[in-house]
């Protein structure tokens, strides 16, 4: 959590950023804090909404609290960014979750 407690910091001085708060989301991801990742996550694409990474971040963040309409729509709207910019990668690793909740879905 000390990369987190540092960025928190950077935070607290007013330099808030897209990159600071993917940064933030990333670490609390990382660390298992879901709710503070959303919370940085959802800053992040307010900030700069073609943020591939931080869509995909955010859709595995939800889909962690298990809130799978929302994390369907974030990822939804993460291929359309990675579309956008031509990265392929990102679209195969949204795809895959986009394809785990409708297999969830279909379940229920």
């Amino acid at each position: 959590m000390a990369n987190a407690e540092y960025l928190e910091k950077l935070l607290a001085t007013g330099k808030d950023s897209s990159l600071l708060r993917f940064g933030l989301g990333s670490a609390y991801f990382t660390a298992g804090n879901n709710d503070k990742a959303v919370e940085h996550l959802r800053y992040c694409i307010a900030q700069d909404d073609n943020y591939t990474a931080a869509f995909k971040l955010l859709g595995k963040a939800l889909y962690r609290q298990q809130q799978w309409h929302a994390a369907a729509e974030v990822f939804k709207r993460g291929f359309s960014c990675a579309s956008q910019n031509g990265d392929k990668q990102a679209e195969k690793e949204i795809r895959v979750f986009i394809e785990k909740i409708k297999r969830r879905q279909t379940k229920a």
